[in-house]
């Protein structure tokens, strides 16, 4: 197979994309195509919305539920990026962003015990677990729904943010905690990276939301604890588990979808996104947070690009050598993210030449443009080929439409809050 993973000319040359109308179009229209195949085909009549096949078909039933499973961090997921929708003046949207606040509310709340289950199907809880990983985006429905001016956002608000409070926020060491039973029993003393890195993406927004400054701290004090501390100490390499004393457990491996072994690229470009965002938002004050942004992009794109082929590794071990060698739609839609908000903060001409990079693998081999079908396809083998190891058909809207409007607007803050006021006239001016 020929190398076209690193073009030799892709470099800066005049514009950045994102300053470009041809660009900007481009990226538009790439969301409109992803908002109408999830709009009308993800829509659950019983409630919340289903997880797709490639030709937008609901997935089938798992065994034991009755009817689909839905899982509380998709259906908020979707409430947030219809509220995005609804911005954009997107007819419709109002109703899918109805339809999840309802699920939310009445279906994934647990009304008894308080906080709200992880998965529940036509009848039931099937998975009543309490996540902070799904508590996190909780927040960001209620904030994205708030911004919109959804009549249930403050009681959604209000009610997640007492349960962040009373049962997952731990103030010896401003993070999260990881998990619970239903009656909030614990299950384990693991701590996660990952919940805490949603979590801080859902107290910025909630933050952007209220205007309570406590909320902007608590991400800060994520942040520190999760990159200043650790991936600084780790190289730039972000660690995912913990112990319950907070010391990085090496050697961990759990679910390959939220808990896979050794490092992700994708979750440090994801944190080198999010931390342009929080440094922003924070009146430019804590240097730290820029040039870890800068350190964490700059590591990965060095150790977890598949120079072969294209695209980011899944997962690395700690001495930097691929581990899952499957490429993944997510990373890549994080790279473009970190590159445009870099790029628009630092004149470095490697955040372009990333940015050009990773679009053009995207658009090569993510983007599905087969007959009958839509969306993105979440997963590639090193041949390029569409394999179903750990996702099935479409599981996602937020990474691949976050991935197209992120870089349309300003780096300071997030999507809602760009769009706002005239940020939607405005989104197709450079």
């Amino acid at each position: 197979m020929t190398d076209l993973s690193n073009p030799s000319w892709i470099g800066m040359t005049g514009l950045r994309y994102v300053e470009r109308d041809a660009h900007r179009h481009w990226l538009l229209s790439q969301a409109r195509s992803l908002f109408d195949f999830f709009q009308y085909t993800a829509f659950n009549t019983k409630g919340g919305f289903s997880t797709l096949a490639d030709d937008g078909q609901h997935n089938p039933p798992e065994p034991g539920h009755v009817g689909a499973l839905r899982q509380v961090h998709d259906i908020s997921r979707m409430v947030h990026c219809f509220s995005v929708a609804h911005l954009l003046c997107l007819p419709g949207a109002d109703r899918n962003v109805d339809h999840g606040m309802d699920f939310i509310w009445n279906r994934h709340r647990d009304a008894k015990n308080g906080g709200y289950f992880w998965g529940v199907d036509d009848e039931k809880a099937t998975h009543p677990n309490k996540l902070a990983y799904g508590h996190a985006f909780v927040i960001l429905a209620a904030s994205s729904a708030k911004v919109v001016g959804h009549p249930d956002a403050d009681r959604l608000m209000s009610d997640i943010l007492e349960v962040l409070d009373k049962r997952f926020w731990d103030k010896s060491v401003g993070a999260t905690k990881e998990e619970f039973a239903a009656d909030w029993s614990d299950i384990s003393d693991y701590r996660g990276q990952n919940s805490n890195m949603h979590l801080t993406e859902a107290l910025m927004a909630a933050y952007e939301a209220t205007g309570d400054r406590q909320l902007l701290s608590m991400a800060e004090s994520i942040a520190s604890l999760i990159i200043n501390r650790h991936a600084r100490e780790q190289g730039w390499r972000v660690a995912e588990h913990f112990r319950g004393d907070w010391s990085v457990d090496l050697d961990y491996a759990g679910d390959p979808m939220f808990r896979p072994k050794g490092t992700t690229p994708g979750h440090a470009l994801e944190w080198s996104r999010l931390l342009v965002q929080l440094w922003e938002l924070g009146g430019r004050t804590h240097d730290w947070m820029l040039e870890a942004a800068k350190g964490l992009f700059i590591k990965t794109v060095e150790t977890g690009w598949n120079n072969k082929v294209g695209g980011f590794y899944y997962t690395l071990t700690w001495e930097d050598l691929p581990d899952r060698n499957d490429l993944y739609w997510w990373p890549c839609a994080e790279g473009v993210c970190a590159a445009a908000v870099l790029g628009a903060v630092d004149d470095d001409p490697r955040f372009e030449e990333w940015y050009r990079r990773i679009w053009g693998f995207v658009n090569n081999y993510f983007i599905d443009r087969r007959p009958g079908t839509g969306g993105w396809i979440p997963e590639l083998d090193e041949q390029l080929r569409p394999v179903n190891r750990v996702f099935i058909g479409r599981p996602d809207l937020y990474h691949a439409v976050q991935s197209c409007l992120i870089p349309l607007l300003p780096s300071s803050g997030s999507i809602t809050r760009g769009l706002l006021g005239d940020g939607a006239k405005s989104i197709l001016q450079a």
